[in-house]
């Protein structure tokens, strides 16, 4: 008796995501960079801190309003393509139907079965087939600007407040070396878990992660050395 394959994608996660891994990356290579400058200008605890946690707030809120702009505009993309394409469906569903059926017939069926499987899928859901199959828009794909929104800031705060709470209980001398390092061990982890999450390579993505994150650091650290006046 044969048993029944389940298999299972991780491409419905791709939309928060994509959200929350950007946030919380952002969250810790800003706030940690800002901290890392601000003390590498040899500033006292009281700046460092005010300009983390300027840097959390206006950074959370920053992420939101991009990621939200951002990801309405797609939605309205895909809005306005889906009322052109539920228009012309309904003016002219025999050259839709032949345009579904030349998609399948590219992709390898044959035509007169192309046309078939066309049909069958338009009396069912005309424009879920033609937004799925000839715009690329699925329920896995498509945008959610409030989703992405929340994700995107909740995670840049939590990101951010790592490189702060280190920050807060290192002695002044020791935050430049100690935030860097905790960030880095921290943006290892993230990238760690951004990618089983979505079941991507993990050495990749924790290479790739702390690589920029470390560039970032380095260059904030010797701009504020370089600017920096002792306090």
């Amino acid at each position: 008796m044969s048993r029944l394959h389940s298999e299972r994608h991780l491409i419905a996660r791709v939309g928060w995501l994509r959200a929350a891994v950007l946030g919380a990356n952002d969250g810790i290579v800003s706030t940690a960079s800002l901290i890392v400058g601000v003390a590498a200008a040899a500033q006292g605890r009281g700046e460092i801190f005010v300009a983390g946690v300027a840097g959390l707030v206006a950074g959370a809120m920053s992420m939101a309003a991009g990621e939200y702009v951002s990801v309405s505009s797609q939605a309205d993309t895909e809005a306005a393509d889906l009322a052109r394409e539920r228009a012309e469906l309904s003016t002219q569903p025999e050259f839709e139907l032949n345009e579904l059926a030349a998609l399948y017939a590219t992709r390898g069926v044959e035509p007169e079965l192309a046309r078939q499987v066309a049909a069958q899928l338009m009396a069912k859901d005309a424009l879920g087939a033609h937004a799925r199959d000839e715009l690329g828009i699925s329920e896995h794909t498509t945008a959610r600007p409030i989703q992405a929104a929340f994700t995107s800031a909740a995670t840049f705060s939590v990101g951010a407040a790592m490189p702060l709470v280190a920050a807060l209980l290192t002695p002044t001398s020791l935050i430049t070396p100690v935030v860097s390092g905790a960030s880095l061990v921290c943006l290892g982890v993230l990238g760690a878990v951004g990618a089983r999450a979505g079941g991507a390579p993990v050495r990749k993505a924790v290479a790739r992660v702390t690589f920029w994150g470390a560039i970032a650091m380095a260059l904030t650290a010797g701009v504020g050395a370089l600017f920096g006046v002792k306090a």
